[in-house]
């Protein structure tokens, strides 16, 4: 069956789209201003700042939440700093299989948890490129870069729809938990399309679903800064990738632990939207790996 791609820019207008990237930025700009004060702070987490996620219970010391996230050991050894503003719902780096000398370029660095891994795994002779629309968030990730002293990251100020980044420069692209905020998707794997050089990766974990979600879901600025109304359909978010020019698209889902998924839900005010009863509504939303090529020619 064909899929048809319905991108969230569809009947929204300019000022509507705005709207939705104004509340992206402030909700996590404000994260980075608040979370080397509450450990806890998350993805998730409402414009007030109290605890919850997405990606891992409120009741986790960061730390935990992420190492239990990643597969590499590399993330033990980065500083709270940086662990502390890890916002992401996956794995991109062990998903990318990064190898030396390599060029990446993180979209949605935020604090640079991922960017910091990569470059460890990319060396000397790699570089990675973080590229996030929150001045805040870019304070905080160069100020973790200048405490860790690495020195092949580079942190740039931009939209992910419009990269700061030239024309097929770029080995892997990766992601965690952030293309799905965006208003416009189809933009955004245009442009990793564009950067990537021939045969170059997309390698993303995101929130996608089984199944649309209600309307008054979708219509939530707080619910979009909080990753779940941005979310596609997994069949749309493949035909995008695929729209954009990508090939051997392939999607596994991870299910979110229910405990967690009724946390998030209630603390972004969407319990009556949702039925608790239906078990299906945990396999509605999900942290996906994604993996793609840019073709050879």
């Amino acid at each position: 069956m064909e899929t048809k791609i319905v991108p969230h820019t569809e009947n929204q207008t300019g000022e509507a789209l705005q709207d939705v990237r104004n509340a992206v930025r402030e909700h996590y700009g404000q994260i980075a201003l608040e979370v080397l004060n509450n450990p806890n702070t998350s993805c998730c987490a409402p414009l007030d700042g109290t605890p919850a996620s997405c990606c891992g219970s409120g009741d986790e010391t960061a730390l935990s939440r992420v190492i239990e996230m990643y597969e590499t050991s590399d993330v033990a050894e980065l500083p709270s700093e940086v662990t502390g503003l890890s916002l992401g719902c996956g794995d991109p780096i062990t998903l990318a299989s990064l190898k030396p000398g390599q060029t990446v370029l993180d979209l949605g660095s935020g604090g640079g948890i991922d960017c910091f891994l990569a470059a460890k795994q990319v060396g000397e002779t790699g570089y990675v490129i973080g590229v996030d629309m929150t001045p805040q968030m870019l304070e905080k990730a160069r100020a973790n870069k200048a405490r860790i002293g690495v020195k092949n990251v580079d942190f740039r100020l931009g939209e992910i729809e419009h990269l700061p980044a030239a024309d097929a420069t770029v080995d892997v692209i990766i992601s965690n938990c952030v293309i799905n905020l965006s208003p416009d998707k189809l933009q955004v794997f245009r442009e990793a399309y564009r950067v990537l050089k021939p045969g170059g990766k997309l390698a993303v974990s995101d929130i996608v679903t089984n199944g649309p979600l209600p309307q008054a879901i979708k219509n939530s600025l707080s619910a979009w800064a909080g990753c779940i109304a941005g979310a596609l359909e997994a069949e749309e978010y493949i035909a995008a990738i695929e729209a954009a020019g990508f090939v051997n698209v392939r999607l596994t889902p991870v299910y979110i632990d229910h405990a967690v998924m009724d946390e998030a839900v209630e603390q972004l005010g969407l319990a009556d939207y949702v039925d608790h009863s239906d078990d299906e509504l945990y396999k509605a939303v999900f942290s996906a790996k994604v993996t793609a090529r840019k073709p050879d020619y």
